[in-house]
């Protein structure tokens, strides 16, 4: 947990699609946690044993905290599910990584990788998902990951920016900008949750961004907001260092149950 706004974390995460992303963590004595993307020509085990090897030579580095499956090719090939699952776990056998993850992952398919971890006895450290007060299956999710033993890390708890309750029908994002249109799609049903969230916030002194991040907190997750600029960055920070009540939690998650349209699914996400 942080204690203020000013705690650093020494934790970074790259994709291996990403390229020379990993230039930013060489030389220096960091975490880093990789997702390694299932390309349509990684379809053997030892192809991601030789992503992370190649990863590491870039880092320079020995060994990874968590190298983690970017998404599932549950939905549409699933032959190549197996050889992922197999070469994840051979990453941590060869001692390349402290731990394994997944990104996209559901409910379902959380609990058919962590039983084959279980039997390659590979630790699972996290799982990355789409989570806030407007996804489905909260609840779910959070259930599989104590199942699991693993920790559950939350990307987009703004929901674009929806839960920032500074767009409305008359203030939509920019033309031409795609969360127009899902904005619109998604406003209606999301006024009691909005106005919910702007009650708390105005009782506890935060702004609504800061709520939906600290409730993502105390649900047990760990947020990873995005910023585009620092005064966003800022902002976020100010999600930390405090918690909601019990009853301002329990608040909003009744809230959130009842939003009528729930936030669209990653296209990489699976059951």
């Amino acid at each position: 947990e942080q204690s203020n706004n000013k705690q650093q974390s020494n934790m970074f995460d790259f994709g291996s699609f990403l390229g020379n992303s990993d230039s930013y963590a060489k030389n220096n004595k960091q975490q880093v946690a990789t997702k390694f993307a299932p390309y349509p020509w990684r379809i053997t085990r030892g192809s991601l044993v030789q992503a992370a090897k190649e990863s590491l030579a870039r880092l320079e580095q020995d060994k990874l905290s968590v190298a983690q499956l970017h998404w599932s090719t549950q939905n549409y090939q699933p032959f190549q599910e197996g050889a992922l699952w197999e070469g994840i776990a051979d990453i941590y056998d060869e001692n390349l990584c402290e731990a394994v993850g997944v990104s996209n992952y559901g409910p379902i398919q959380l609990q058919k990788f962590a039983a084959r971890m279980q039997e390659r006895e590979v630790p699972i450290a996290i799982a990355q998902v789409q989570y806030s007060l407007m996804t489905a299956r909260n609840n779910e999710i959070l259930d599989s990951c104590d199942d699991a033993g693993c920790r559950l890390i939350s990307y987009s708890p703004l929901c674009l920016g929806l839960l920032s309750c500074k767009y409305d029908l008359d203030n939509l994002p920019r033309a031409g900008n795609p969360r127009r249109q899902l904005f619109r799609e998604l406003l209606p049903g999301a006024q009691p949750l909005l106005g919910t969230l702007k009650a708390v916030a105005k009782e506890v002194n935060k702004t609504p961004s800061q709520v939906a991040i600290n409730w993502a907190i105390c649900k047990g997750t760990v947020p990873i907001p995005g910023a585009r600029n620092l005064v966003q960055a800022e902002e976020n920070l100010g999600a930390v260092g405090w918690s909601l009540s019990n009853a301002a939690v329990e608040e909003l998650d009744v809230a959130s149950e009842g939003v009528q349209k729930k936030m669209i699914e990653n296209i990489f996400s699976v059951k």
